[in-house]
């Protein structure tokens, strides 16, 4: 299987699939990951902090957008080398982007066709009258770019169309365990990360500049993939929102659902603690 990642900055693809691409890489699948901005505004906790001190390394302060960015790539490439993301393209728009671009989207259907990815994961698309939102529009300029592939034809655009299997969207804010409770908006599929959620966390500490690293990477796996494998009846899940049905010949279940015991799973899914098995190295 070929995996696509399409988020608008560089720690994006970390936070929201990590655990997920890790365990891609270890099954041997191919993995490119397409950044739309350079970051180099978002989270600039490193720079912005160290404002705040009475006396500021001046070296810090007078980094340019251009030296933040490149800094960034290279936490994102640490990351990469510690998920198994084969391959990273940066776009470098800058991360003030708050609408579609034409340009971007015909950048992205470009990707798309050049690796031809079965499955695509990128953030799940919020309201997009809050324009301030740079991963939504990120998603809506992959939608575009889809849209857009799929309809080159190869005597006059160069190339063949281009398909993608599935969408699978990360984010999603709402948190229920069934189809009812809030009227079919949830996450429709759980990947157990409970095997590679310290190679997350590892990834996330690839990002001291964003403060991501620490603490900080450790509560969001505890609180926010804590909380998805609670209802996936796992220790640690990240969340996903199919974007196109999927069709079977038989009524689905998968082995998960037939090995679970309700009864007892809760106990399962508390066995690992996340301070004490991964924990931040202060000082180094």
């Amino acid at each position: 299987m070929k995996i696509m990642t399409c988020f608008a900055h560089p720690a994006d693809t970390v936070t929201n699939c990590g655990g997920t691409l890790a365990r891609h890489a270890d099954a041997g699948d191919e993995i490119v990951a397409v950044i739309l901005t350079h970051g180099g505004r978002i989270h600039p906790n490193k720079y912005a902090e160290e404002w705040r001190r009475e006396n500021p390394d001046d070296q810090i302060t007078a980094a340019s957008i251009l030296e933040i960015a490149e800094n960034k790539k290279r936490e994102l490439e640490r990351a990469a080398d510690v998920l198994g993301i084969g391959e990273l393209v940066l776009l470098d728009h800058d991360d003030t982007m708050a609408t579609v671009h034409e340009d971007v989207v015909e950048q992205v259907a470009e990707q798309i066709a050049i690796h031809a990815p079965d499955v695509i994961i990128a953030d799940y698309p919020q309201n997009p009258v809050v324009t301030l939102s740079s991963h939504t529009v990120a998603t809506m300029t992959l939608l575009a770019a889809l849209e857009r592939a799929q309809t080159f034809l190869r005597n006059v655009d160069g190339r063949a169309e281009v398909n993608v299997k599935q969408v699978f969207f990360s984010g999603n804010p709402v948190l229920v365990g069934d189809s009812l409770s809030a009227y079919g908006q949830r996450a429709d599929c759980y990947i157990d990360i409970t095997g590679t959620v310290g190679r997350k966390i590892a990834a996330m500490d690839c990002f001291p500049s964003q403060g991501y690293d620490g603490d900080f990477a450790r509560k969001v796996v505890e609180s926010n993939n804590g909380e998805h494998g609670r209802y996936a009846g796992v220790n640690f899940a990240e969340a996903y929102t199919r974007f196109r049905n999927e069709t079977h010949t038989l009524l689905p279940l998968t082995e998960h659902a037939r090995s679970q015991d309700y009864l007892t799973r809760h106990r399962d899914y508390s066995v690992i603690n996340l301070r004490e098995q991964f924990p931040v190295r202060r000082g180094e």
